[in-house]
């Protein structure tokens, strides 16, 4: 079962047994990646179709892995030079290129076991919500108009309704009359939301203030 099922010359035979099994695993890794997630469908036929693409091109190749995985991997990328992709979804195409590799070198039991070992580690830590953020915390961003000093002018109120706060980004919009603040905070109690933000209001002249989790970031 752990043995290639690649013979030399290839037969027929062994050539359907990878690429159904590539299949198979690709479908399947598309709906351990896309389970819960707001995603194209584009994206999710892609997860499905890479792994049996990837396994022709390394059987093409007469099993050379340097030669089959630059070009599987050239593949890989193509969807991403035009629109950025998450973390979770280039972990998934990279999931998917593997899996086609040891498909496409015959190893048809050691691309199942492999799957199912990284499908029921991903799962496990989305149920456990691993390395995610808890509850309390919370991107702010506040408009204040150029006049004011940014410095010092919500502390106070970070100091009453924050544990902890850090301003990791500010730059200028509306032609530069209006600076845009960014805050990475942890709020002491979540149902004073509203209180916070009512408080940053009487401060920034009752201009856009914005208020929530912060979305993942993409990877390019």
């Amino acid at each position: 079962m752990f043995n290639s099922v690649i013979a030399s010359p290839m037969t027929l035979t062994a050539f359907l047994i990878c690429e159904l099994t590539a299949l198979v695993l690709g479908l399947l890794a598309a709906l351990v990646f896309t389970r819960g997630e707001h995603h194209s469908g584009a994206y999710a036929q892609t997860l499905a179709l890479l792994p049996p693409v990837v396994a022709l091109v390394i059987m093409m190749v007469n099993g050379n892995i340097g030669a089959g995985l630059a070009v599987a991997g050239t593949f890989a990328l193509v969807r991403f030079r035009s629109a950025p992709g998450s973390a979770k979804e280039i972990t998934g195409i990279f999931f998917t290129v593997a899996i086609g590799l040891a498909c496409g070198m015959g190893y048809v039991g050691y691309a199942a076991v492999f799957f199912l070992i990284l499908a029921a580690a991903t799962l496990a830590l989305e149920r456990l919500r691993f390395g995610e953020p808890a509850g309390s915390h919370r991107q702010l961003k506040i408009t204040i108009p150029e006049n004011l000093n940014y410095e010092s002018l919500f502390d106070d109120l970070f100091a009453r309704y924050t544990r902890s706060h850090e301003l990791t980004r500010v730059r200028t919009t509306n032609m530069g009359t209006l600076y845009e603040l960014v805050y990475a905070i942890e709020l002491k109690d979540p149902q004073k939301t509203k209180e916070f933000i009512d408080a940053i209001r009487c401060r920034n002249g009752n201009l856009n203030i914005v208020c929530g989790r912060e979305a993942e970031r993409d990877v390019m």
